[in-house]
């Protein structure tokens, strides 16, 4: 989606939504980025099922995850950083 001057685009929303979470955004862009939430039912729904998803992680222990399934997740992130770097 292009945004006029000044205000957020999809994308731009997307890259900052952790540092919002953790509110770490600073005044202006947390306006920004408040202000293209009230206009991009997308988006929403995009922040609702981050904090859905940090709520469900949030009780997961390294210890809970299952060897196999813990050396695949590793596995895939080596693949895509190795990827994209």
């Amino acid at each position: 989606m292009t945004a006029p001057r000044g205000e957020m685009t999809c994308q731009e929303l997307v890259e900052l939504v952790t540092e919002y979470l953790e509110g770490t955004l600073g005044p202006s862009e947390r306006q920004r980025f408040e202000g293209h939430l009230r206009s991009c039912d997308g988006c929403t729904t995009y922040l609702e099922q981050m904090r859905q998803v940090i709520a469900a992680l949030g009780h997961l222990t390294e210890a809970s995850i299952p060897e196999p399934i813990k050396q695949g997740l590793l596995r895939g992130f080596r693949d895509w950083k190795s990827a994209s770097g």
